[in-house]
């Protein structure tokens, strides 16, 4: 790769590093804003829910915008939205200035997030350049998730709100880099290519109800979460008519003929729901039996954080040996086993007994992520790499949602009463949700592994472990493109 396409690459890396790092810290900063703006529990339970809703619900008309408005100018754009909001969060002194900042800065990573990805898979080709760097792409989000939690621990120490002004700054240095380095790509050619307003509306309205009805599950009777996504399901059909009968579909059909992106989005919704479950009731465990302060528990979880090292150096290594649907079916078991090593979870447990689990599991996030990333997006026509970013994205944000919601509601149920002994029971039995969700995740991929094999039957001339040759180039040679040039 030429400097360039490294510059290019550390600006949007810049950029999922920032929207994990915003997450993660504010997961953290949780109990000091609720102390200090007096916030009840609901209203604190809607500050992280609103940038969920934003991000979950336009996050597949943000991957649109990209193909259709340019990805460098919609990247840029958003990427200032996410600056401004990040601050108005900074400066909140009331509960709901806090949640519509939090919404409105969602929504920016919603529409920036696929841009940036797209700027990768359309900028290298597909081949052995593009995954190594979709692979450091994917240790650069996991690294910001994992460092975030211990800076958030440090800054909610000095303020909380230096959890919002310290992603501004980073902000304004990538919106810096990226006017710099990111090169401007002709207008898009929209001829024949409206903008698919009925399509848009109903999408985001469907995701944003289910992501609503999923997140408040636990919080409101059974008949309302019924209902709410019930109406989400019914938008979702009338979403798919409209595809059908439109000449500018918001995401084609066909797109879904692939097996692979089914494969890769059905995965990636499941890992992350067994992931942020995880996670959520180990936070639980740490600070509300074990009494341990939010900082202790951020370095007790930054060995989470190996994948930020393994995705670039070892996951490619693993890839070009063994191919993707290999590693990421590995990478899940090696979750379930994770998992598994967590279900008889003690009152007392040295962090010695906890760190192999936590450590398998930040090596399974460096094996499933980035591969993920690669096939939901391989061999998807430039035009829509937009919109396949988008549907990947959508899926890793519901699953935690799902996975979040569905922890929760386990764990409440089975928890009877307040004791340390009842507190255990229902960390025990949510701690089945996160196994059972890796399991079925490594089902769903277990079909990719039998095509791989049929492929390679059908395609016995094809690259290595039977993979077929991506290039288009006489004699083999993969031909320099766009950034990888």
């Amino acid at each position: 790769m030429t400097g360039r396409a490294w510059g290019v690459l550390l600006v949007l890396c810049g950029a999922i590093f920032l929207e994990g790092i915003d997450v993660a810290m504010l997961n953290v900063a949780l109990p000091a804003i609720r102390e200090d703006l007096d916030l009840s529990t609901g209203t604190l339970q809607w500050v992280m829910s609103a940038y969920v809703l934003g991000y979950g619900g336009f996050m597949l008309l943000g991957g649109r915008a990209a193909d259709l408005f340019g990805r460098r100018r919609m990247f840029v754009l958003w990427l200032v939205v996410f600056l401004l909001f990040s601050g108005l969060g900074g400066l909140a002194t009331e509960g709901w200035v806090l949640i519509v900042a939090r919404f409105v800065t969602g929504v920016a990573a919603a529409f920036m997030t696929p841009a940036g990805l797209s700027i990768i898979t359309t900028g290298f080709p597909e081949g052995p350049r593009r995954d190594k760097a979709l692979l450091v792409y994917a240790g650069t989000a996991a690294g910001g998730f994992s460092i975030g939690l211990v800076v958030g621990g440090l800054l909610s120490a000095i303020d909380w709100r230096w959890v919002f002004f310290a992603p501004v700054v980073l902000s304004l240095g990538i919106l810096l880099a990226a006017l710099a380095l990111i090169p401007a790509s002709p207008r898009p050619d929209r001829t024949g290519q409206g903008v698919d307003l009925a399509g848009a509306a109903t999408v985001t309205a469907g995701i944003l109800l289910l992501v609503f009805g999923v997140e408040r599950a636990t919080h409101v009777p059974a008949a309302w979460t019924v209902g709410t996504v019930g109406t989400a399901l019914l938008l979702f059909l009338a979403f798919a008519a409209i595809e059908r009968a439109s000449s500018s579909p918001l995401v084609r059909p066909g797109i879904f003929r692939s097996g692979s992106l089914v494969r890769a989005n059905a995965a990636g919704l499941l890992f992350a729901a067994g992931f942020f479950g995880f996670q959520f009731i180990v936070v639980l465990y740490l600070q509300e039996l074990r009494g341990w302060s939010s900082l202790r528990t951020s370095f007790a979880l930054i060995v989470i954080g190996v994948d930020a090292a393994l995705s670039p150096l070892l996951t490619p290594k693993l890839v070009a040996r063994f191919g993707h649907a290999r590693v990421i079916f590995g990478g899940l078991l090696v979750a379930s086993l994770s998992y598994a090593l967590f279900l008889p979870l003690g009152a007392d447990w040295t962090y010695a007994a906890m760190f192999p689990g936590l450590l398998l599991l930040g090596v399974a996030f460096s094996l499933v992520y980035g591969p993920l990333t690669i096939v939901a997006t391989d061999g998807v026509a430039e035009a829509e790499q937009g919109v396949a970013g988008g549907l990947l994205h959508t899926s890793f944000q519901f699953g935690a949602a799902l996975g979040l919601s569905a922890v929760t509601a386990v764990n409440i149920a089975a928890t009877e009463g307040s004791s340390p002994a009842a507190l255990l029971d229902g960390y025990r039995a949510a701690l089945v949700i996160p196994l059972a969700a890796a399991l079925i995740a490594a089902a769903v991929s277990a079909f990719g592994l039998r095509a791989r094999r049929a492929e390679a039957s059908a395609s016995p001339a094809g690259g290595p472990g039977g993979a077929p040759d991506r290039s288009d180039a006489p004699g083999g040679v993969e031909q320099p493109a766009g950034l990888g040039s």
